[in-house]
């Protein structure tokens, strides 16, 4: 008889996850948009790094889809809003909100799949992170700020 605990906690595990993809599909097109508008002699060089975090949160998106597909789940298709703005600090403050939520959703992600024993599922999310912490920091300093700490939920 299958364990309806660990079905149950699988399935939300590939719903968490459709909301990390909905995510990436966001930080996907944010950081397309926000590369092409962003202007100023000051943001040129974080423009072009922005142009790079869009296709490193592609590949995100790729590894994230193939793990939900794996689980037994359907991926979604549908981004989560991405906010506009004329102001080029605003626009990177919404990437640097952005990856500092995804860095600490993919850390319960990681603590749900290895309670679940998708290793290969963990170790592809500390990946991410690690990028997602790149991208963090990027942000923070073309911001002049200090990189947001990411505090575990709950604590």
């Amino acid at each position: 008889m299958p364990d309806l605990n660990s079905e149950k906690a699988l399935q939300d595990l590939i719903a968490a996850l459709n909301e990390d993809l909905a995510r990436e599909y966001q930080a996907i097109i944010a950081y397309t948009v926000y590369s092409s508008v962003i202007s100023g002699a000051q943001w040129m060089n974080i423009a072009s790094e922005l142009k790079k975090h869009a296709g490193e949160e592609l590949q995100h998106a790729l590894i994230i889809a193939d793990q939900i597909d794996y689980l037994g789940g359907q991926p979604t298709a549908t981004p989560k809003e991405v906010k506009l703005s004329d102001k080029p600090e605003e626009m990177i403050r919404f990437d640097l909100d952005n990856e500092t939520e995804t860095i600490t959703n993919y850390r319960e992600r990681v603590k749900q799949a290895e309670a679940l024993g998708h290793y290969a599922l963990s170790e592809q999310l500390r990946k991410i992170i690690s990028q997602e912490q790149e991208h963090q920091h990027d942000l923070a300093t073309a911001l002049g700020i200090d990189v947001p700490k990411v505090v575990a939920q709950g604590a």
